[in-house]
């Protein structure tokens, strides 16, 4: 019939899923009257279901027909999606700027700095609501900004590469497993957790913190997490234990290849000295530098965290140690951990 359209799988799964979850309510709208149309709905039916005029039914029609289903969700009315010279001069302010460029001591963007600035560089009175508004309709959103290392590794992809030919060439006698410290603080790490609006939870801290240093390692094969006893200092002595641990407790392999990070005192005089001594049952091979997001046993540390330290309520360390050991000792092992990275030699 006049006004009926034909979707392909794309554009049906496209349109359905900006229909049920699109928060921009008139493109929402759109995509429901093409839907309704393919069905075969006449314009009179989807005006009486939708409540929608003839004019959005036509125009929708019209621009899906010149244009795909892209032009169709597009507003009828085209000045309304004009994006004002001011609020793009914010955009991109608040993207490739900071205050202190303009003069100020602040180094983050507020809706107050940006409409001040607004006004003395281009003369355009805006309030701080005004530019919040903008940059929401511009689809930014007020939140923490992702961390990064700043220095890479020039061999980042020849190390990594290295790495993944060890693990899938490795004969059945040898092993290799991913190593990394993790301190645990008597002083919790703060969370977020449920609490009712205008009324803050609170974490008590000590008035004296301690801390603790565990030595762990991720098997290759296995997902198994071994962790040595803690200690109140991670240095080469804790790191010489580990690998005592890991000489002891996996016996039955004739090499054990331990990938670990390139902190210091893994790479110190007494750790040369041990291999010299050890080196025909342990190796070392370095990850690339700054770079912890290639090392597994990261998420061990991180789900550690999440469960035990984060907003904890223990009075000792000893009492928290004892939580993270239990934690340690009730997961069958953490082999969904490893192949992300590695799925190469997994």
């Amino acid at each position: 019939m006049d006004g009926s359209i034909k979707l392909t799988a794309r554009e049906r799964k496209m349109l359905l899923k900006t229909c049920r979850y699109g928060s921009d309510v008139p493109r929402a709208r759109r995509a429901h009257v093409l839907l309704l149309l393919e069905r075969g709905f006449s314009y009179r039916e989807v005006r009486d279901v939708l409540f929608a005029s003839n004019d959005l039914i036509a125009g929708c029609v019209a621009r899906f027909r010149s244009g795909g289903v892209d032009a169709a969700l597009r507003s009828l009315d085209g000045s309304s999606q004009t994006v004002p010279r001011w609020l793009t001069l914010v955009a991109q302010w608040a993207l490739t700027t900071t205050p202190q460029d303009f003069g100020y001591f602040r180094t983050r963007w507020s809706s107050a700095t940006l409409a001040e600035v607004l006004w003395w560089e281009e003369g355009i009175r805006k309030s701080p609501e005004s530019v919040r508004c903008g940059l929401r309709r511009m689809n930014f959103v007020w939140r923490r900004p992702r961390p990064i290392v700043g220095p890479t590794d020039a061999e980042y992809t020849a190390k990594l590469a290295r790495i993944r030919r060890l693990l899938a060439d490795m004969p059945p006698d040898e092993t290799a497993v991913f190593q990394d410290e993790v301190d645990v603080n008597l002083n919790p790490k703060i969370g977020c957790a449920w609490m009712v609006r205008g009324n803050q939870a609170t974490v008590s801290t000590p008035g004296n913190n301690a801390k603790r240093y565990l030595a762990g390692s991720l098997v290759w094969r296995t997902g198994t997490l071994i962790v040595s006893s803690p200690t109140a200092r991670r240095n080469t002595e804790l790191f010489l234990a580990h690998l005592n641990d890991l000489r002891c407790r996996m016996r039955s392999y004739r090499k054990i290849h331990v990938i670990c990070d390139n902190a210091g005192f893994h790479k110190s005089r007494a750790v040369r000295q041990y291999l010299a001594r050890w080196g025909h049952r342990i190796e070392l091979h370095f990850l690339p530098a700054y770079s912890p997001e290639t090392n597994p046993i990261e998420r061990v540390w991180w789900h550690l965290h999440e469960t035990v330290t984060r907003n904890h309520r223990r009075e000792s360390i000893d009492e928290l140690l004892d939580d993270a050991l239990t934690w340690f000792n009730q997961q069958p092992n953490y082999q969904h951990e490893i192949p992300n990275l590695y799925r190469t030699a997994a």
